[in-house]
């Protein structure tokens, strides 16, 4: 069977945030050879490429020009490279969160505490996607891409994709520019939960099993973030931002119930959620747009709205926090088809 090419194909469905979006062509190939052949067609016809994967973390303008190219490579194989550590090749089109069950459910161990994160597999670099404790970066040991420019294909080991908190390389100097198409995760059959954040410990037992810290995580995320299918939105809109200890100290005189997490480096992490929270904003609405009733990092669209609309809310939610507490925050997903 050939592939399949589309013309002005509707994208407003493959983005979490439902934004309006029109792609002037779009394919999905199921195979690097297939991935590899439609880049080769691109730079022939001399199309800008975008690269689409769950439309999870990307706030899409209403127009993308040249060819949009959503990967459909979804499978994994596991390699055992000795008695405890596993090496997991996983193709860049696989739901993320079903990989994390499926290799809960093998016992294995290191990326349980990222269940229900929304996605693509082939997205979580871009984003070094995080939460309870645990970074993709933990876990990731290369990173196989393919370069948009000429199918060059290369192999990144985990030390060179720059990753920090909710950022990598893939964001800065290869935005644009690669196309992920497998990653390799280093997991262990030895049972290794990491219960230190939030209410994650009270949930399981004394010794739980992966899939158990899956599942509990599971239920954290349900009880606090809308389903996206449900309430359209992109997660966590903002990061939590990090700030100098000497700027936290004011902050904590005048605020002494602040959530706070010293860093490694010295500066602090703030919770953009409870910065939004103590403006008075969650639960608010502006039109299309609001700010989730039970947890204010979290920007929902109801309908009707566009990308314009969204970064105008974001921008005025951004404006009060920074007026009350001199913190600035940076906005989390990524914009396609729009210039700043």
């Amino acid at each position: 069977m050939s592939l399949a090419w589309h013309t002005h194909h509707d994208l407003s469905g493959a983005n979490t945030l439902g934004l309006p979006c029109v792609a002037e062509r779009f394919v999905a190939p199921a195979t690097p050879a297939e991935l590899a052949e439609v880049l080769v067609d691109a730079r022939e016809a001399g199309w800008p490429v975008t690269v689409l994967g769950g439309g999870s973390n990307l706030i899409l303008g209403d127009w993308l020009p040249g060819l949009v190219v959503r990967p459909a490579l979804g499978d994994y194989r596991c390699e055992a490279l000795d008695d405890q550590r596993v090496r997991v090749h996983v193709e860049a089109g696989m739901n993320w969160h079903e990989l994390v069950m499926s290799l809960a459910r093998r016992g294995l161990w290191g990326i349980e505490n990222l269940a229900l994160i929304p996605g693509q597999c082939g997205a979580a670099p871009i984003q070094n996607i995080g939460a309870y404790g645990v970074e993709l970066a933990d876990v990731l040991e290369r990173v196989h891409l393919m370069h948009l420019a000429d199918g060059r294909e290369q192999v990144l080991e985990a030390a060179d994709c720059g990753f920090g908190y909710r950022d990598s390389i893939f964001k800065r100097a290869l935005d644009g520019r690669v196309v992920i198409t497998r990653l390799e995760l280093d997991l262990s059959t030895r049972a290794q939960p990491r219960l230190g954040y939030g209410d994650l410990a009270n949930r399981v037992g004394p010794a739980p099993t992966a899939l158990e810290v899956a599942e509990a995580v599971c239920a954290l995320r349900q009880e606090k973030l809308p389903d996206p299918a449900v309430l359209a939105n992109a997660g966590s809109f903002f990061k939590n931002p990090l700030v100098e200890a000497d700027v936290a100290r004011v902050l904590l005189e005048r605020h002494p119930d602040m959530p706070h997490f010293s860093q490694p480096d010295g500066r602090v992490k703030l919770a953009a959620g409870w910065l939004i929270d103590q403006c008075g904003l969650k639960g608010s609405r502006e039109g299309a747009f609001g700010v989730h009733d039970r947890q204010a990092l979290v920007l929902v669209h109801h309908g009707g709205g566009d990308a314009e609309g969204l970064l105008g809310f974001a921008g005025s939610i951004a404006m009060r926090v920074a007026e009350r507490f001199g913190v600035t925050l940076e906005r989390e997903p990524r914009l396609v088809g729009i210039t700043e």
